[in-house]
């Protein structure tokens, strides 16, 4: 097995920068009066999540890389409430497309959180 010498060989790099390409999609076609709202919520939240698994892969000492996988999950369950709230409010978004992709990325989060406590 190669050894991984760059954040974008991840996988759950990868799934969670689809997440954020698919959320500008997405809000791009919300309420203009939501621009700084939920819009900017959403966006900050998503791409939360990669650039915690991109500061996270860099840091040398299990303590860093798990501090960064940490802020990450609580950014995508935050994430994950504002596709709950933007299917409320009856706006634009396949919420179960995107339920499951952050799904997914939870999972490989944690798998890539355990990775890092017996670093």
């Amino acid at each position: 097995m190669a050894k991984i010498e760059d954040f974008r060989q991840l996988k759950v790099w990868q799934k969670a920068h689809q997440i954020v390409l698919k959320v500008y999609q997405l809000t791009a076609k919300f309420p203009s009066d939501e621009k700084f709202g939920l819009v900017s919520q959403m966006r900050r939240a998503a791409v939360s999540v990669p650039a915690n698994i991109v500061e996270g892969f860099k840091k040398r000492g299990k303590a860093d890389k798990i501090k960064f996988y940490n802020i990450l999950q609580g950014s995508l369950e935050e994430l994950r409430y504002y596709f709950i709230l933007a299917n409320d409010l009856k706006f634009t978004i396949n919420y179960d497309e995107m339920w499951s992709m952050s799904d997914e990325v939870g999972r490989m989060l944690n798998g890539l959180t355990r990775s890092a406590e017996q670093y």
